[in-house]
């Protein structure tokens, strides 16, 4: 990892060409706010939910992005400390989810899960299709942990403690995922959960429901909104600190680059804040979870291919976990909605266009 802040963007620009450097940029301030504006709504959905209010999740949305944001703004000290709460708060209640659940299910639990053997009326081709729709729509719950590439300015020895770091995130996260959704479809059957995937704002709440362990319910809420938080959180550090290598650049207006005396992106960090409180007035988690998929997979496949350009002296992985990634990447990217992927490619020429008439304003006259 370089030790500077903007992760791909700044691969881009040092092993690729400036246009697409700048477009794995432009992609990640894309995917990653559209991101945010889904954390938000998610966090406000379950608490909403949990209170039993209705038709406040839009701005419950809004209002957890400008905390959020307020406390990105005292500092990284300050934003690590609130992390660190909000995460073993997660972590602890997904977990107490999966040992509740496994001492709750019931009789006929094996029974749930053989929709997943048992061949149904759908084609094959049909099937396939919705797998890898799925399979690009979940890249997103993964891509969060090489986020910290974007800190690099921020992080101690970053070339050994970033890829330590989201190695050991994925396996604990991945281990995490898989617990939490064999647990629900034990319990209740993989076509009710999905159902409440569709219908609930808060799916997992239905599966939390059928435990024996007292207080389930509670602990369940408090978890899943604490993880919407922990989500959003990241965001904002991530995304901000795009901002500012942007603004560097001159990408973006150089006024994004400034940091306060507190050592954070100030204005970046507004800016940000901002514009995520904006996207969650769209109130379609589906929608914006869609667009940042297919965002965020052509921003990885650029960092693949920025690590398939390493020198060989550099390089602490075999290219093969590269070439794998950008194929993978390009592969799903088309398999969300169509509609989702072409507004993607408007948005990138967009950017393009933009990038072009930046590099005109900074060229001396």
């Amino acid at each position: 990892a370089k030790p500077v802040s903007g992760g791909t963007y700044e691969y881009g620009y040092a092993y690729l060409t400036p246009w697409l450097g700048f477009s794995a940029g432009w992609m990640f301030l894309c995917a990653k706010s559209a991101s945010a504006a889904t954390a938000a709504l998610g966090f406000a959905g379950y608490l909403m939910h949990a209170a039993g209010i209705e038709g406040f999740v839009v701005p419950g949305a809004v209002m957890a992005a400008a905390v959020l944001t307020a406390i990105v703004l005292a500092g990284i000290r300050a934003s690590n400390r609130v992390n660190a709460v909000i995460v073993s708060v997660t972590v602890l209640s997904l977990t107490f989810f999966v040992l509740a659940g496994l001492f709750s299910l019931p009789t006929d639990w094996r029974e749930h899960w053989t929709p997943f053997w048992q061949p149904t009326e759908q084609s094959n081709a049909g099937a396939v299709g919705d797998f890898l729709q799925a399979t690009a729509l979940m890249f997103v719950a993964f891509t969060g942990y090489a986020r910290i590439a974007t800190l690099g300015e921020e992080v101690h020895d970053p070339r050994h403690t970033i890829p330590k770091a989201i190695i050991a995130t994925l396996i604990v996260s991945a281990l995490l995922y898989i617990s939490v959704g064999a647990v629900g479809i034990a319990a209740i059957g993989a076509e009710r959960m999905a159902g409440a995937a569709q219908t609930e704002v808060a799916p997992l709440q239905v599966a939390a429901a059928t435990f024996a362990a007292p207080g389930a319910l509670a602990v369940i809420t408090a978890g899943a909104v604490t993880a919407m938080l922990s989500v959003l959180l990241n965001l904002i550090l991530g995304l901000s600190r795009m901002l500012l290598a942007m603004g560097r650049r001159g990408d973006m207006p150089g006024r994004l680059a400034f940091i306060s005396p507190s050592g954070s992106p100030s204005a970046a960090i507004i800016v940000v804040g901002i514009a995520i409180g904006a996207l969650t007035l769209l109130g379609d988690v589906k929608l914006t979870w869609s667009f940042s998929a297919f965002t965020v997979l052509i921003y990885y496949a650029i960092t693949n291919l920025a690590a398939l350009r390493l020198p060989r002296e550099q390089r602490m992985y075999s290219p093969l976990f590269a070439w794998g990634g950008l194929a993978s990447c390009l592969f799903l990217a088309f398999w969300v909605e169509w509609q989702v992927w072409l507004a993607g490619l408007g948005l990138i020429a967009l950017g393009l266009v933009w990038h072009g008439v930046a590099a005109r304003l900074r060229a001396p006259a």
